[in-house]
């Protein structure tokens, strides 16, 4: 994989990670661009004890623009977008209109893929490699950042979880501060005085909860799953974050990614809208607590019917789920790929 950085014309950073060592990347960003705005304002919530960023900036991002204006496709000479070049393999950039910037933090676009049409489930293997280690550069350098406690890597995708733009493509928040779910759960941990999530994993492995799996790594609904279908896939090892899997468990997460992905969209025969959160330790606390995982969760829990976070979970956090994990398991292992 070969790796070239270049500056957007805002000064924003972009970085190519081509597949060929021999990828030539010397397209210069031609656009004329207002400068980039303001961080946004961390507000603290004494009654949730949560920070809450203030962006308001955002209000003004592209919105599901037509497929000959997506910022996120290459270039041409009639169109230039956020990406100079006319093709690409995987890109990441600078958010342009970012949750979190300067000494607030950092949020990064990637794109996996120049087909404006293309689905995560429509990439080969190696490419969701590309993508894995382009989440594992970005994780490494992010970390290094002196304002940053968290990085979270994830994928949106679908009109009813609120994507904006449909090209294929995901996001990396890098957070001033550790993210609610991961303090609740280290705060569970430290009084337990173990990891947690360690149980999880062996209690889960070759379960009936198990979806697929191989050598290295297993996907499972866990027992208590919220969302009507709501994968996790999990090494079998615990490592911190993404930069500590090895070139083998790295390389056999790939193909089990894009099978759950597959599975997912099966299930009743169209496109699933999901997040694929990849969950990593804080970047200065709890690295021993913490298990690197990806939950997979959509909100689709019929054809024609979502999930919706009603009163019980939006107003008071109780959650109820629709389906059974052991149901929701065994209707993704039916599903022939």
């Amino acid at each position: 994989m070969k790796r070239t950085c270049i500056t957007l014309a805002d000064g924003r950073e972009l970085i190519y990670f081509d597949e060929r060592d021999d990828a030539v990347r010397a397209s210069v960003d031609g656009r004329q661009l207002p400068a980039q705005a303001p961080p946004a304002q961390l507000r603290w919530d004494p009654l949730t004890e949560e920070w809450v960023a203030v962006a308001a900036h955002r209000q003004g991002r592209i919105f599901l623009p037509p497929s000959h204006e997506c910022p996120l496709c290459p270039s041409t000479a009639a169109f230039l977008t956020e990406v100079p070049a006319d093709d690409y393999d995987v890109v990441v950039f600078e958010n342009r209109f970012p949750s979190f910037a300067g000494e607030t933090g950092r949020c990064e676009v990637v794109c996996f893929s120049p087909d404006h049409a293309a689905s995560f489930k429509d990439l080969t293997a190696q490419r969701v490699g590309t993508v894995l280690e382009a989440f594992t550069d970005r994780t490494a350098e992010l970390s290094q950042l002196a304002s940053v406690q968290q990085v979270f890597c994830f994928e949106n995708r679908g009109e009813e979880i609120g994507v904006t733009l449909h090209h294929p493509h995901g996001q990396i928040y890098a957070y001033p501060y550790v993210t609610p779910t991961t303090q609740r759960y280290l705060q569970a941990c430290e009084r337990a005085g173990k990891n947690l999530y360690a149980e999880v994993v062996a209690r889960e492995r070759g379960g009936e909860r198990v979806v697929a799996g191989n050598e290295f790594w297993t996907a499972f609904i866990p027992y208590a799953a919220r969302w009507p279908y709501e994968i996790h896939v999990t090494p079998h090892r615990q490592v911190a974050d993404l930069t500590e899997l090895t070139d083998a468990e790295r390389q056999a997460c790939a193909p089990l990614w894009l099978e759950v992905i597959q599975r997912l969209d099966g299930l009743f025969g169209m496109a699933m809208p999901y997040v694929a959160a990849w969950h990593q330790a804080p970047v200065k606390q709890g690295r021993d607590l913490c298990w690197l995982h990806l939950r997979i969760h959509s909100i689709r829990r019929a054809p024609g019917k979502l999930k919706y976070l009603a009163g019980s979970e939006s107003a008071m956090g109780a959650w109820v789920n629709d389906v059974a994990p052991e149901q929701a398991a065994a209707a993704l292992r039916d599903v022939a790929l």
